[in-house]
């Protein structure tokens, strides 16, 4: 499980979800945390509201961070409520994240292997709560999941 100093990590990836389904939007969140314990960033995809083709939650995340030198990504830990997709995937890779903890991954598998190869360490937690948030946006708007994920 989560450590206790990462859980705010972990609650504000959840949130940032909620808050894209609220929206009308994907609901997935991530949060960007320092190695000491910091939120340097969080987002939620914003595929829908930005009609952006690239604002994934941890794209979203990383922008909203913004610039910072190197050393602070460096060590950080990524979390989100999906399993990360392939370019999600590599900036994590970019940035030298730490880490990266999903809330779900029975919807939607990523770049996981890719990142345990990668030297980055991978946590599944297998959260109900974000399993039943893409469960039920995907039988509402299937359209919008497919386009999404390229089908």
């Amino acid at each position: 499980m989560v450590s206790f100093d990462a859980e705010a990590g972990y609650r504000e990836a959840v949130s940032e979800a909620k808050a894209g389904a609220d929206e009308g939007g994907i609901p997935i969140g991530a949060c960007l945390v320092s190695r000491d314990g910091k939120i340097l960033g969080k987002g939620r995809n914003m595929r829908v509201q930005s009609k952006s083709a690239i604002l994934h939650a941890e794209m979203s995340a990383l922008e909203n961070t913004g610039r910072l030198p190197a050393s602070d990504y460096e060590g950080a830990t990524m979390f989100t409520s999906l399993s990360p997709c392939d370019m999600c995937t590599g900036a994590m890779i970019l940035y030298k994240v730490k880490r990266c903890v999903i809330a779900e991954n029975k919807t939607f598998v990523g770049g996981e292997e890719y990142l345990k190869q990668r030297g980055i360490d991978v946590v599944v937690l297998d959260d109900p709560e974000c399993k039943a948030l893409m469960k039920n946006f995907i039988s509402e708007k299937p359209d919008i999941w497919n386009e999404d994920i390229a089908l």
